[in-house]
């Protein structure tokens, strides 16, 4: 089939997100193990994913887990959101923009309640693609089949007619299954090398 929409992923992929120690540094200043912020919010940050948590409830769980207080919960979220947000991709970003309109583009993330508003802020993501399929707003996370059908039902293209990038192995193993060609990303020029490679196909098949 020809190549109709291409999809991104978020996360080292449009956006630049090194580990920037965030869950470390807390636990140091809140003296806690290594490892035991993350067991402490292990469910609300699964539930965060998937859209069974609200905002108010990840703060509430911090208050009550963590032991935080509001001049610490008022620190502790944006240095979160910090380190999810990362940096603009911009030369991945102007190449997704460079594909419209010939082809229908879209962006399937595993997300956190709160991740939209906050990206379209940064990035204007909802204006750079045609579909944003997020985790936290259709309670399924990559690698789930369904997330790959859903955008591609969005798109309202086929499997076979999608390219999927991603940085992150099972969910490329998971597109594959799909039925969609994915790239796994290792670098943007790597990634837009093998995607331009199966959109050169359009020209030969």
């Amino acid at each position: 089939m020809t190549i109709q929409a291409v999809v991104f992923d978020i996360g080292g992929i449009l956006e630049i997100t090194p580990d920037l120690g965030w869950g470390p540094a807390w636990e140091s200043r809140l003296g806690l193990a290594p490892g035991e912020l993350g067991q402490r919010m292990a469910d609300v940050w699964r539930g965060g994913s998937i859209g069974t948590v609200t905002e108010a409830e990840v703060h509430q769980a911090a208050r009550d887990r963590l032991g935080l207080d509001e001049r610490q919960l008022g620190e502790f979220m944006p240095d979160l959101w910090r380190d999810y947000l990362g940096t603009a991709n911009t030369e991945l970003i102007e190449y997704a923009r460079r594909l419209r309109p010939r082809y229908r583009t879209g962006i399937l993330s595993n997300s956190f309640v709160g991740a939209r508003e906050r990206e379209q802020a940064a990035y204007g993501f909802e204006d750079l693609v045609d579909e944003l399929v997020y985790s936290h707003e259709c309670g399924m996370s990559k690698p789930d089949p369904g997330t790959y059908a859903l955008v591609c039902s969005r798109l309202g293209v086929e499997p076979a007619e999608t390219v999927f990038l991603d940085d992150h192995g099972p969910n490329i193993e998971g597109a594959r299954r799909a039925g969609l060609h994915a790239v796994l990303y290792s670098g943007n020029a790597q990634a837009i090398g093998e995607i331009e490679g199966l959109l050169g196909r359009n020209s030969t098949s």
